[in-house]
């Protein structure tokens, strides 16, 4: 009898608090990540994370516009698709890679050199491109559901916000919109990708599998972190 209780489907607000609980996992807790938090990276190493995320950034109008493309509730539609001018802009609103540009040349670097993508390293190009391909071959509610790291994200570009203009006084204060921004736009979002989420993901076999897809999102992220961190160190390299 015991099996039939762990197959029972968690009631809503117990599958949302499981997925709350895999915040533990977010890169939020990965050492390069704790070291450009708390003020230890040197400029080259946030220089080539801003190089790297912009991979990141680009990809995603474009992993939600695989959604809209597999999705056929026109509501849905209409409600996800402001993710994707939240990023490439609008008439009036430059948007979020414009905004991700502006912090790269706040930190000293060159628009031209980061839209080159040169610096993208290996294995940040294969964890992006794996998310990408996620988006575009599995159902369209599994792509809503690994866009659920952005429980995590407000914390994140607060905790930017209140550290960096400190520890990094070389960063040109305009460089910060980005995160700003994200902070209402990620809350918004959030509130759409769980309530989707919740309705799919309704048997307790289907919330395992969204535990799962959320895990792999996590994953995504975590891997873009370590190969920055073989590529780049963390902190001041011993000299000679």
């Amino acid at each position: 009898m015991g099996s039939m209780k762990e197959d029972l489907a968690w009631t809503t607000e117990e599958f949302e608090a499981q997925l709350r609980a895999k915040s533990s996992r977010y890169h939020i807790h990965h050492s390069f990540h704790l070291a450009m938090n708390s003020g230890k990276l040197t400029r080259e190493q946030v220089q080539g994370w801003v190089y790297n995320r912009f991979y990141y950034q680009v990809a995603i109008p474009v992993k939600d516009a695989a959604i809209l493309s597999n999705c056929p509730d026109r509501d849905v539609r209409r409600e996800w698709i402001v993710r994707i001018t939240d990023h490439d802009g609008h008439q009036g609103e430059e948007g979020g890679i414009e905004a991700w540009l502006r912090l790269g040349e706040a930190c000293g670097l060159n628009r031209e050199e980061i839209t080159s993508l040169r610096h993208v390293l290996p294995g940040v190009r294969f964890a992006v491109d794996a998310y990408v391909n996620f988006a575009r071959t599995r159902p369209w509610q599994e792509a809503v559901c690994s866009s659920l790291t952005e429980l995590f994200a407000p914390e994140i570009h607060q905790k930017r916000l209140d550290n960096w203009p400190q520890d990094y006084p070389w960063i040109e204060p305009e460089g910060y919109a980005y995160f700003r921004g994200r902070l209402t736009q990620a809350r918004r979002d959030v509130e759409h990708g769980l309530r989707v989420t919740k309705e799919y993901f309704n048997t307790r076999a289907l919330q395992e599998r969204a535990l799962q897809i959320l895990q792999f999102k996590l994953d995504v992220l975590w891997c873009m972190l370590d190969a920055m961190q073989i590529n780049y160190g963390i902190g001041d390299k011993p000299h000679g």
